[in-house]
């Protein structure tokens, strides 16, 4: 059983969602296909800094530019010292290294 509003799974017995108060369902819809999947992104970036995550994802922004960090969570930048990978849709790239050069990052 399944909470069709908050998608949490419920064993058979339960009828309602005890955090949305809705009916559940035996089975979620499909989820619609993600807008990114048949685009392709190229990586153009990567960063330990999140001070630079935060920057670049407002300046990108403000430019439509079409991006994404993959791993751009703190606590894996930080305690795990992983780094975030800057992705942009290929069609994109050349202009978002562009920016990234007259930011001074590359």
């Amino acid at each position: 059983m399944f909470c069709p509003k908050c998608k949490s799974e419920y064993r058979q017995g339960f009828y309602q969602c005890a955090d949305c108060g809705v009916e559940l369902v035996d089975r979620l819809p499909a989820e619609p296909a993600d807008e990114k999947g048949d685009e392709e992104f190229v990586e153009v970036f990567s960063t330990y800094n999140q001070g630079e995550v935060a920057f670049i994802k407002s300046v990108l922004e403000g430019e439509g530019v079409t991006y994404y960090f993959q791993g751009d969570n703190p606590v894996m930048l930080i305690a795990a010292g992983a780094y975030a990978r800057l992705l942009v849709k290929s069609d994109e790239a050349d202009r978002a290294r562009e920016i990234l050069r007259d930011l001074g990052f590359l």
